[in-house]
């Protein structure tokens, strides 16, 4: 039923590891990482992200009022900034060949794109939202009637019909693949097989951290990965060229992964920090230093 909903806390007892057959982890995590890898060369060139710290929290505590898992408020954020990044390059072309096309009222077309872009952001917010929760369907769908009670308590009123366009205009900019891992999928994969083994700080206890780091690195994405940047480049003033070479790493969700988990080893027991980091080493490949560089800033930000 469409309606008021309490929030609901996400328990540890949820979630079940060592549960799964050795040889489908092994497949599950081939193909993450093939799918990381993808991701991270596509990034290459990529200019801006939409990850803000206010954007960030409006999705999840929204995704928090409407009693979703946290898997969900991920996947929204993730949906959110690809079609935004999409938005804004569609927008860039269409202002090109204005601009070939005529001089004169190409900035005047420049600012009705930026303004109708800027009119439906809050909507297309929502709508990758009610996306995500559809791909949870297990668990809990958002329905029209919620959405469109929540638009208008901000003082929107879109009809049932703007929402439905709203949610086809998602789905069609991104071919409708949507449906793509989030970090949480390579924290919880990774710590499944840190369990194997024989990690010494249980799969359990480590996750509950992990969630908690995991909304700090969303809501401080920009902070941590300029510190990252700087210490990788040991340099506090990176050049331009530099921060654009360094756009693939933000969309390496293994790397973001090994980060998290290494960052809850040391908070939960870091007498077992150096044998998690090199489980997670052997596991992915990653550079001990790399791990290392991560999980300090991650931890950095946690105590600011």
């Amino acid at each position: 039923m469409d309606g008021p909903v309490r929030p609901r806390l996400v328990s540890v007892s949820d979630f079940q590891f060592g549960a799964v057959a050795t040889e489908t982890i092994e497949d599950a995590l081939l193909h993450l990482a093939q799918q990381n890898e993808q991701a991270v060369q596509e990034a290459v060139g990529r200019m801006g992200s939409f990850r803000e710290t206010r954007i960030v929290e409006f999705v999840f505590l929204l995704s928090e009022q409407w009693c979703l898992e946290k898997s969900v408020s991920y996947q929204a954020v993730e949906i959110l900034e690809r079609f935004m990044v999409k938005q804004a390059e569609n927008m860039c072309r269409q202002a090109t060949l204005q601009l070939r096309d005529n001089e004169k009222i190409a900035p005047q077309n420049w600012r009705a794109l930026k303004e109708q872009l800027f009119n439906k952001f809050i909507l297309r917010l929502v709508s990758c939202v009610q996306l995500a929760s559809k791909l949870s369907f297990h668990y809990k769908i958002i329905g029209n009637a919620t959405v469109l009670n929540f638009l208008q308590a901000l003082g929107y009123q879109y009809t049932k019909e703007e929402l439905l366009e709203s949610e086809l205009d998602v789905l069609k900019s991104l071919n409708f693949q949507i449906n793509l891992p989030t970090p949480l999928a390579y924290v919880e994969m990774l710590l499944e097989v840190l369990g194997y083994n024989g990690c010494l700080v249980p799969a359990t206890q480590l996750h509950a951290t992990c969630l908690t780091l995991l909304d700090l690195v969303y809501l401080l994405h920009e902070p941590i990965y300029e510190s990252l940047l700087r210490a990788s480049i040991e340099n506090s003033t990176p050049s331009q060229l530099q921060g654009e070479k360094f756009t693939s790493v933000k969309e390496d969700f293994m790397l973001l992964a090994v980060g998290i988990i290494a960052a809850s080893a040391f908070i939960q027991n870091h007498e077992c920090w150096r044998q998690v980091v090199g489980h997670l080493q052997s596991i992915t490949g990653i550079a001990l230093g790399s791990i290392a560089e991560f999980s300090y800033a991650i931890l950095t930000h946690s105590l600011a």
